[in-house]
């Protein structure tokens, strides 16, 4: 089995601190000792690299979310408030914002649509 180079040793390296740091890019690549712009590099040049990036994040996201739960569990209202805002819209659990003109009557908008090529 052939050894790996010292970009692949790097890449698994950004890989495990990622996981660790829950995708925090400048922790992890301090830990590895390499710069952002490496790890960007990797990420738009390497499909594999890319699509474990976007595990990890997943499973960052998957966290974030059992926070939410738990503070949902514990009576936190601000989360409570949060989740039914952005889940719970089709049930009317939405900030609108209404915008009048003088003495609260309606705005009357004209848009008119310029073609560049004209």
């Amino acid at each position: 089995m052939p050894k790996p180079n010292k970009t692949e040793h790097h890449k698994k390296a950004m890989l495990d601190a990622l996981q660790k740091t829950l995708s925090n890019v400048t922790a992890s690549c301090k830990k590895v000792g390499i710069g952002r712009t490496t790890y960007y590099d990797w990420l738009s040049n390497d499909p594999d690299f890319a699509k474990e990036v976007d595990n990890i994040k997943e499973m960052r996201l998957d966290y974030i979310e059992g926070k939410l739960m738990q503070g949902i569990d514990g009576g936190n209202m601000t989360a409570i408030i949060f989740a039914l805002k952005t889940q719970g819209k089709h049930r009317g659990y939405v900030e609108r914002q209404e915008i009048t003109g003088q003495d609260n009557m309606p705005l009357k908008v004209n848009v008119e649509v310029v073609r560049k090529d004209e």
